[in-house]
């Protein structure tokens, strides 16, 4: 694992952690303004969601992925309902990638940007992704970019923007809603088939799908030999050489699919 905070001098709202049989890596959405409505925070939300659902997923074995994803939001929300105002539109949220091994199989769920290769042994990586958020923001860029920063256009066009959460039609994120879980991209594929496994904050998987530094079989290869560090290394490199501002960068990559699990109540790994 290995997470980088866009600057020095903000917290870092990445948050992934594994246990022997599930990985979790959650993206938080942070919004300006967003401290008057929770007193928590963006990385506060993260943290919280991203230890939920490793406790669920690995305590849990006869639910759905995304059953315990809507269970862990219910339970987030919970924690700060009476003092933060959980459904304000920019209250915090989060993408989420998750991966759970279970009976021979490899379960994964993606749930906004966040984004997740398989490494086949036979084929070329398996990316999942949910492309509906960058669609949807795209078609706003244009009139956003012109609009003058901070005006009333330039505000209206934001929240036409946000409305399109938790929508149908729309994107999806976690957040206050637990039935934003029903949403989830799913599936499954037999261990046997993938030598490995990667999740991705989008400030990472930019490497391939906006600076296009490499593809996916490139971005695997220099997983196996140098690890997440290399990549998001290559990241910060492609931001600073085209002006673009750093986003939260993290990496979990999981190897040693078929290994037997050790019989143990799992702990939290924080990414160095």
């Amino acid at each position: 694992m290995t997470s980088a905070p866009k600057r020095t001098d903000r917290a870092n709202e990445d948050f992934t952690c594994a246990g022997p049989t599930a990985a979790v890596l959650i993206d938080g959405a942070g919004i300006p303004g967003t401290e008057s409505i929770c007193r928590h925070g963006v990385a506060w939300y993260a943290n919280r969601l991203g230890g939920r659902l490793l406790g669920l997923l690995s305590l849990v074995q006869d639910r759905s992925v995304s059953a315990l994803l809507a269970e862990a939001i219910e339970q987030v929300t919970n924690d700060h309902r009476d003092t933060c105002d959980v459904a304000n539109p920019i209250s915090p949220s989060a993408t989420v990638a998750i991966l759970r091994l279970s009976d021979g199989l490899l379960e994964y769920l993606v749930l906004g940007d966040s984004v997740l290769a398989l490494d086949r042994a036979d084929d070329a990586p398996f990316v999942v992704s949910d492309p509906r958020e960058v669609i949807i923001s795209r078609s706003y860029q244009p009139a956003i970019e012109a609009a003058a920063k901070g005006s009333d256009e330039y505000h209206r066009l934001l929240r036409d923007l946000r409305a399109n959460r938790n929508q149908p039609g729309g994107f999806w994120l976690a957040k206050d809603d637990p039935q934003a879980a029903d949403e989830a991209i799913t599936g499954s594929c037999p261990i046997s088939e993938l030598t490995g496994a990667v999740l991705l904050s989008n400030g990472a998987s930019r490497i391939v799908d906006q600076f296009q530094l490499a593809d996916w079989p490139e971005v695997m290869a220099v997983l196996a030999s140098s690890g997440p560090a290399e990549i998001i290394h290559r990241v910060r490199q492609a931001e600073a050489r085209h002006a673009v501002a750093a986003d939260d960068a993290t990496i979990t990559h999981c190897t040693d699919l078929g290994a037997t699990p050790l019989p143990s109540t799992p702990s939290l790994r924080r990414p160095q």
